[in-house]
C-alpha cells in the first residue's frame, strides 16, 4: 500500500505531460480564437463583461495570488472565498484565464497534494494556499516576505509600482510593456534584496520556478501590458473589457508557458543587486506565522 501512492502520482504526471503535449500540438494547427471571443459565451466575462467588482470584506479569505484574488472579488469564485472544491477551481481559471486544461488540474492537483487533502472531493479557502514554502515563497515581486508581512493577502503597493515602472517595452499604442529581461532584472533585484533583509529567507530550486512562473503569467495571459496589470495588481480586480492574451484553442500549455518561465528565470543574476541590497535584521521568535486570510 505504500507504494500505491507515489505510483499514482507519477502515472497522473506521465498522463499529464503526454496530454500537454497533445493540447500543444493541436494549438499549432487549429485556427485561434478571435479577438473579443476568448472567454467562452456563457462564461462570466463573455464579451468582456465582468461581474460587479465588490472588493473584499472582513472575513473574506484572500491570498498571495491577485489573479485568485480577482475572481473572488468579482463573484467568479465564490466571494467569501471559502470552501471552494479544487475541481471548481481547476473550471474557472480555465475558462477565465484560458490556461489549458492540463495546466488547470496539474495547478490545484499539486495545491490540494500540498494541503493533503484530495483533488476530487475536499475543499479548500483561499488563505490556504499560502503555506510557507508550499506554493507561496520568498521574494515575490508584490508580497513582501512572510516573515514581515504573515497575511500574504496584503498588496505590497511600492513593490506593485517598482515592478510596473520597470517596464521598457511599448505596445503597438505606445502604452508601457513589461519584456522577459524587466522580469528577469526586477526579479534579480527582488531575490537580493529578500536574501539580505530576511534573517530566514529560502528559495530552493522549486520556488525560483515558482517565482518565475508567476512573473511569467503577467507576459503571457496579460501579455505584459502595464494598464492591465496595474488594475489586476492595484485592486485585483480585471480591467473592463478585458480579456486572456491567450488566444489558441486549447489555451495555454504548461509545454508553451514553461518557454517562457525559463527564458525569465535564466536571465535572473542576484549579483547585479547584491552589493547594494540592505543587511538582514535579526530573527525573532515571533517571525513564525501561520497563513493568515483578510
Amino acid at each position: 500500500m505504500l507504494l500505491i501512492s507515489p505510483i499514482a502520482k507519477v502515472s497522473t504526471d506521465v498522463a499529464v505531460l503526454v496530454w500537454d503535449v497533445s493540447l500543444t500540438l493541436l494549438n499549432l494547427v487549429t485556427p485561434k480564437r478571435k479577438v473579443g471571443k476568448v472567454t467562452p459565451t456563457g462564461h462570466p466575462g463573455a464579451d468582456g463583461k465582468w461581474p460587479e467588482f465588490i472588493p473584499p470584506k472582513e472575513g473574506d479569505s484572500r491570498c498571495s495570488c491577485p489573479a485568485l484574488n480577482a475572481i473572488a472579488n468579482h463573484g467568479i469564485l465564490p466571494r467569501d472565498g471559502r470552501n471552494i472544491s479544487f475541481k471548481e477551481l481547476n473550471h474557472t481559471i480555465r475558462a477565465t484565464y484560458n490556461f489549458a486544461p492540463t495546466f488547470c488540474f496539474f495547478v490545484p492537483n499539486f495545491a490540494a497534494n500540498m494541503l493533503g487533502r484530495k483533488y476530487s472531493k475536499d475543499r479548500f479557502d483561499l488563505a490556504d494556499l499560502d503555506l510557507h514554502n508550499g506554493i507561496e515563497h520568498d521574494a515575490s515581486l508584490v508580497r513582501r516576505d512572510t516573515h514581515f508581512e504573515p497575511n500574504q493577502a496584503t498588496i505590497h503597493v511600492p513593490y506593485v509600482k517598482e515592478l510596473l515602472e520597470s517596464a521598457t517595452g511599448k505596445d503597438s499604442d505606445g502604452k508601457a510593456l513589461l519584456t522577459i529581461p524587466d522580469l528577469s532584472l526586477i526579479s534579480s533585484k527582488r531575490r537580493a534584496e529578500a536574501r539580505a533583509e530576511n534573517p530566514e529567507f529560502s528559495l530552493d530550486k522549486a520556488h525560483r520556478a515558482f517565482g518565475s512562473s508567476n512573473s511569467s503569467t503577467m507576459l503571457t495571459i496579460f501579455g505584459g501590458r502595464v494598464p492591465d496589470l496595474e488594475v489586476l495588481l492595484l485592486e485585483e480586480r480585471l480591467p473592463d473589457g478585458w480579456e486572456s492574451r491567450i488566444r489558441e484553442q486549447k489555451g495555454l500549455t504548461m509545454l508553451t508557458f514553461n518557454r517562457t518561465v525559463l527564458k525569465v528565470e535564466k536571465g535572473i543574476d542576484e549579483t547585479k543587486f547584491a552589493a547594494a541590497a540592505p543587511a538582514a535584521e535579526p530573527a525573532s521568535p515571533s517571525s513564525v506565522h501561520k497563513p493568515a486570510e483578510v
